[in-house]
C-alpha cells in the first residue's frame, strides 16, 4: 500500500521558535507547571487541542472575503444556515461564538436543579455547563469503552441497558433530554456506531425523552461508521452524517473541530418552543440570531469547512496520520487507548507511570515531561480535569490532539522520538499537587507544583 499523502499543498508557513531544555524548565516553572498557562510561542509542537487550531483552506479564505457584516439577515448568514441545514436537516439554526456557548444556552433553557443528563461521556465544558445549571451529568459508556486496551470498533457507544436503568431509577420527569457525543472525546476519541445511535433514539422515544447530539466531531464519526460498520462502506460521508443527525432532536456544535475553522459553533433543534427560548437567550448572551457572536466572514468559513470535513480523502489522510503515531507508540511499548481515535492519540498515564497514584496526578507528570523534553504541549484528561473532590477520574489519560492540516510527518516523527526518550526515563517522573484551583473547569487555570509522591508519603 502506497504512503497516504496529505491531500493539500502548503502555501504559507509559520515559524516555530526553537527552545532548549533549560529554557523549558524555567518557562514551565513560570507557568505554575500548567501547560495551559504557557505562551504559545514557547511551544514547539502544540498538541494541546484540535479545537480551533487548524489551518483553513484556500476556499475558506476566499469565502471569508465575501463576508457581509450586516447586523441582521446578511447573505453570509443565509449561506451558513443553508450549509448547516443541508448536513443536519434541523429546522432551527442558531450560530454561537463556540461550542460551549451552545451548551450554555441549552443548559440555561432546559436544565433545572435536580435533573439528570445522561450521556455516553460528557466532555469538560458540557459537564460544567450542566452542573452549573444544577444537573447531575451521568456518563453511561459501554463496558468495552472502559477497557482502554481492548480493540473494539465502537468503544464510544452508549450503554443502552444502563440508559434504560437510569431512566427507571430517576424517572422520566427528571430527564429533560439525553445527550450522545460523537466521537466520544473523553472516552479516547472513540466513535459511536450508527446502530447505537439508532438504538439510543429508539429507547428515548419509548419514554418521550429528546436526544441532543454533541456533534463537534460528526465527520470523523461518520468516517468510522463508513470504514468499520457492516453495510456502510458504499455510502458517502455526507449521507451517513445526515442519517446520524436524523435521529437527534437537536445538537450542539463546536465548529472549531469538524467545522474546520478557528472560531464558531451552533445550536440546532426542531422543537419550536425550544427555539423561542434559545433565540431569546442567544440575543441576550451572544448577539442577534443571524450572527450569534460571529463575524460574517466566520459564518462563511464555517459554511465551507463543514463540507470539507466530509471529504473522503481528507478523512482518510487524517485517520492515517493518527493511526501512524499510535502504531509507532504501541510498538515501543507505550500504553495507549486502542484502537486509535479520530483526532488524537491517548496515552494511558496510569500504566505509563505505575509508581504514581491518581492523587499524584500522573497525567500532569507526563504532560510536563513531554514539554520539558521536547517542547511538546499535550493535555491531561485525568483526575485534574475530571476528578471531583477526593474521587479520581475513571482513567488517567494524556491526549495528543492533532490540529487539522497543520503538521507534517516529520513533526509527528519528532513527537514519537520525544515520547521514546520520556518513556525510557519514566520512573524519574514525579507527583504534582494543586496549589490553587477554580470551582469549575479547574484544569484551565490551576496552579500546580512538583511534589513527593502523595502515595509514598502516605506509606511513610
Amino acid at each position: 500500500m502506497k504512503t497516504i499523502i496529505e491531500p493539500f499543498r502548503i502555501k504559507m508557513t509559520e515559524p516555530i521558535k526553537m527552545t532548549t531544555r533549560d529554557e523549558r524548565v524555567r518557562l514551565l516553572d513560570e507557568a505554575k507547571h500548567n501547560v495551559f498557562l504557557l505562551k504559545s510561542e514557547s511551544v514547539m509542537i502544540d498538541l494541546l487541542t484540535d479545537s480551533g487550531t487548524g489551518a483553513m483552506s484556500s476556499e475558506q479564505w476566499s469565502a471569508m472575503m465575501r463576508g457581509d457584516e450586516s447586523y441582521a439577515g446578511s447573505p453570509s448568514w443565509l449561506r451558513f444556515e443553508a450549509s448547516v441545514k443541508n448536513i443536519t436537516g434541523f429546522k432551527h439554526i442558531f450560530p454561537t461564538h463556540q461550542g460551549r456557548a451552545a451548551e450554555h444556552i441549552l443548559a440555561r433553557a432546559l436544565v433545572k436543579p435536580g435533573v439528570l443528563i445522561p450521556n455516553n461521556s460528557h466532555f469538560d465544558t458540557t459537564r460544567a455547563n450542566m452542573e452549573v445549571a444544577g444537573a447531575e451529568a451521568r456518563n453511561l459508556l459501554t463496558d468495552e469503552g472502559m477497557d482502554l486496551a481492548l480493540n473494539h470498533p465502537f468503544k464510544g457507544n452508549m450503554d443502552i441497558a444502563r440508559l434504560e436503568a437510569t431512566i427507571k431509577e430517576v424517572g422520566v420527569e427528571r430527564i429533560p433530554f439525553a445527550m450522545i457525543t460523537v466521537t466520544n472525546n473523553a472516552g479516547g476519541g472513540q466513535p459511536v456506531s450508527l446502530e447505537n445511535i439508532k438504538a439510543t433514539k429508539a429507547l428515548l422515544k419509548k419514554y418521550n425523552i429528546p436526544l441532543i447530539m454533541d456533534a463537534c466531531r460528526f465527520a470523523e464519526n461518520a468516517y468510522f461508521i463508513q470504514q468499520r460498520e457492516a453495510g456502510q462502506k458504499h455510502r458517502s460521508l455526507m449521507d451517513i452524517a445526515r442519517e446520524m443527525f436524523s435521529y437527534a432532536d437537536g445538537c450542539t456544535m463546536s465548529a472549531k473541530k469538524d467545522g474546520m475553522v478557528n472560531i464558531g459553533g451552533f445550536l440546532c433543534c426542531n422543537n419550536d418552543d425550544w427555539a423561542e427560548q434559545f433565540r431569546s437567550l442567544l440575543i441576550l448572551t451572544e448577539g442577534f440570531p443571524t450572527y450569534g457572536g460571529l463575524a460574517g466572514r466566520d459564518l462563511e468559513a464555517i459554511a465551507v469547512g463543514l463540507n470539507e470535513a466530509l471529504d473522503d480523502d481528507y478523512q482518510a489522510y487524517r485517520n492515517a496520520t493518527v493511526r501512524y503515531m499510535a502504531q509507532k507508540l504501541d510498538a515501543m511499548g507505550v500504553p495507549i487507548v486502542k484502537p486509535a481515535g479520530g483526532h488524537a492519540v491517548f496515552v494511558d498515564a496510569a500504566k505509563f507511570l505505575p509508581h504514581l497514584s491518581p492523587a499524584d496526578l500522573p497525567g500532569i507528570g507526563l504532560v510536563n515531561a513531554l514539554y520539558i523534553e521536547g517542547g511538546i504541549r499535550s493535555v491531561e484528561l485525568g483526575s485534574l480535569m475530571f476528578g471531583k473532590g477526593d474521587a479520581p477520574a475513571p482513567h488517567e489519560l494524556v491526549r495528543l490532539a492533532f490540529p487539522r492540516r497543520v503538521y507534517t510527518q516529520s513533526h509527528f516523527d519528532y513527537v514519537v522520538e520525544v515520547m521514546q526518550e520520556v518513556y525510557a526515563k519514566r520512573h524519574e517522573i514525579g507527583a504534582h499537587r494543586i496549589e490553587k484551583q477554580a470551582k469549575f473547569l479547574r484544569h484551565f487555570t490551576a496552579e500546580l507544583s512538583p511534589a513527593k509522591s502523595i502515595t509514598a508519603k502516605a506509606v511513610a
